[in-house]
């Protein structure tokens, strides 16, 4: 009797271990059931590798897509530092005869200190406009007075 019992060990034991095994390998495969049930949801029923296809193909689209955004974006970033981008102003009184500080200067330069610089003087007798333009941060015609470049030096770091 002891014989037989001892054959039934190891025929139980290896019984266990299987029932163990499928156990293990039935809930790994409802858990990717159920999953793969998710995912073909939000489409139509069909094989995994057509399922993956589907999402591979999408991907790709969406990488074109984005790749094509990053260029416009990159396109747009350096069209945009050529548009006006600081403005310095500068109020002062450059007449004794008049009260306040009536005139002004107005610097407008774009992310490479290019732009225009406005002035206007107040007097009694009028008021007079002048444009310099200018040029990386240079006037390019004219010289700039000492007000000019306190504008323009303001308008640089508006950054």
């Amino acid at each position: 009797m002891k014989s037989a019992s001892m054959i039934l060990k190891p025929e139980l034991l290896a019984l266990t271990v299987i029932t163990v095994w499928l156990l293990i390998i039935t809930i790994f495969f409802f858990r990717f059931y159920l999953y793969f049930s998710r995912i073909a949801k939000k489409g139509e029923r069909k094989s995994l590798l057509a399922l993956i296809d589907t999402v591979l193909r999408a991907e790709e689209e969406n990488k074109k897509g984005i790749d094509q955004i990053a260029a416009e974006y990159a396109t747009l970033r350096k069209d945009l530092s050529f548009h006006i981008q600081k403005m310095g102003l500068l109020r002062f009184n450059p007449f004794k005869d008049t009260g306040g500080d009536q005139s002004f200067i107005l610097a407008l330069v774009d992310a490479h200190d290019t732009g225009i610089i406005i002035s206007s003087y107040h007097t009694r007798s009028g008021t007079r406009w002048y444009a310099k333009g200018v040029k990386n941060g240079k006037s390019t015609e004219h010289a700039l007075s000492a007000e000019e470049e306190k504008a323009l030096k303001a308008a640089r770091t508006m950054d």
